[in-house]
């Protein structure tokens, strides 16, 4: 079996600089992002409400994530080896120097799994 994983990333992203981050994001930063790890995608909340259930369903008080990505690792060694070398790359410190709002991030939370079946 492959020691392959994916990183699922999810934020929850203040309101007031929702708009200039979306804008950020689609014009910088994903496009760097994608270039430079194995993104699978990259997702931005588009305004429909979440749908939350279960035995013991449990909301954030910061709300629902409303910022999503995926990126795929040959194995968790490879992800510690490499993610924090690539974030800290001259060229990703000149786009977040550019972020809206770097202090915006309410809640993150990275998630590993394996594929299955």
């Amino acid at each position: 079996m492959s020691d392959a994983i994916v990183e699922i990333r999810d934020y929850t992203f203040e309101a007031e600089t929702f708009e200039a981050y979306k804008a950020w994001a689609e014009e910088m930063a994903v496009p760097w992002l994608k270039a430079n790890l194995n993104v699978i995608d990259f997702w931005i909340d588009c305004g429909i409400e979440a749908e939350v259930s279960g035995t013991n369903p449990q909301v954030s008080p910061n709300g629902q994530p409303n910022i999503t990505w995926i990126i795929r690792w040959d194995s968790i060694e490879d992800r510690r080896e490499n993610f924090t070398k690539i974030m800290g790359s001259p060229e990703w410190k000149t786009i977040w120097a550019e972020h809206p709002n770097e202090k915006g991030y309410l809640q993150m939370n990275a998630r590993f799994l394996k594929a299955t079946g």
